[in-house]
């Protein structure tokens, strides 16, 4: 099995657990924060699909789906066009608001099919070009993939963590 298969079945399976997590919310359940300061399944969402656009997009030299395709203006979102979420505020967690689950899911699979797009054409020796040499040591091409698909895991685990909580406080 070639490295790219690997990273092709994790990120697919990302896709998998969004539209699961996704699946059967309305926009109270999509936007509920348990305590102030908490994120929401839509800001979880939004953020981990901005976060794999912005990098996949940077490492492989493509536009970002979500300028590109008009996602921004869809979305209507009070907050800079690059904005991925990286670092927000409680206040700017509550921007997101987004008019449906099935927005998201939309954005994320357009995300899905260029990440998807660019995996499929790598070869072996691709993984080890340098995408950052912001960071000591540089970061390669393989690291960053395995950087996204692990923050993008995360944070869908905890949307699905959020989602498990808000049904049963409604049960």
């Amino acid at each position: 099995m070639h490295a790219k298969d690997i990273l092709i079945d994790g990120y697919g399976r990302i896709r998998e657990e969004v539209h699961a997590v996704l699946d059967g919310l309305g926009p109270d359940e999509l936007h509920h924060r348990p305590v102030p300061d908490a994120n929401s399944v839509a800001w979880l969402v939004w953020h981990l699909t901005r976060v794999q656009d912005d990098h996949v997009a940077d490492a492989f030299e493509l536009g970002q789906v979500w300028l590109s395709q008009g996602w921004e203006k869809r979305f209507g979102l009070d907050l800079p066009r690059h904005d991925t979420g990286y670092g927000h505020s409680p206040a700017k967690v509550a921007k997101v608001r987004v008019g449906s689950a099935g927005l998201l899911a939309d954005y994320y699979d357009a995300v899905h099919e260029q990440s998807l797009g660019a995996l499929r054409g790598l070869a072996a020796n691709d993984l080890g070009r340098i995408v950052d040499e912001r960071w000591d040591p540089p970061v390669t091409l393989g690291v960053r993939l395995v950087s996204v698909l692990s923050d993008d895991l995360q944070h869908i685990g905890q949307a699905a963590y959020l989602k498990g909580l808000i049904q049963s406080a409604a049960a």
